[in-house]
């Protein structure tokens, strides 16, 4: 789904948001855990069969992720970073197409960069322009 956000309707979507990006987080930690588990089988010989129920097993994980990943992105925010929990929303700035940026530990939306700008352009919300769609 496309829409674009404005800081009020950002932060009023994320708590859900939040709540997706915590599901995804632990689907990524499950994923990463059955690959180590499948190296240690690896590497001590085991039987096939316990490789193989592990194999899919991760398959499996890696399907829930991805699901995961769908279900946040089909609020129309983009995940930029998992591992540095950074998520961008689609906004306008006057007449230019912006993101509105939120890292994992803050509390509200509080900076946007341009499109082709990543985080180190963030800059602060305040009086920036940042308009309804």
């Amino acid at each position: 789904m496309f829409m674009l956000y404005t800081p009020q309707t950002a932060d009023k979507a994320l708590p859900e948001v939040k709540r997706l990006f915590e599901n995804i987080i632990m689907q990524k930690n499950h994923v990463v855990a059955l690959q180590e588990e499948i190296q240690t089988i690896i590497d001590s010989g085991s039987p096939f069969e316990g490789f193989i129920k592990k194999k899919q097993e991760l398959n499996t994980g890696v399907t829930n992720l991805y699901k995961a990943i769908e279900q946040l992105e089909g609020t129309g925010v983009v995940i930029k970073s998992v591992d540095e929990g950074l998520l961008d929303f689609p906004s306008m700035r006057f007449d230019e197409e912006v993101w509105l940026c939120w890292k994992v530990g803050e509390n509200k939306i509080k900076f946007w960069h341009g499109k082709d700008e990543g985080f180190m352009g963030r800059k602060p919300l305040e009086s920036t322009g940042v308009i309804e769609p």
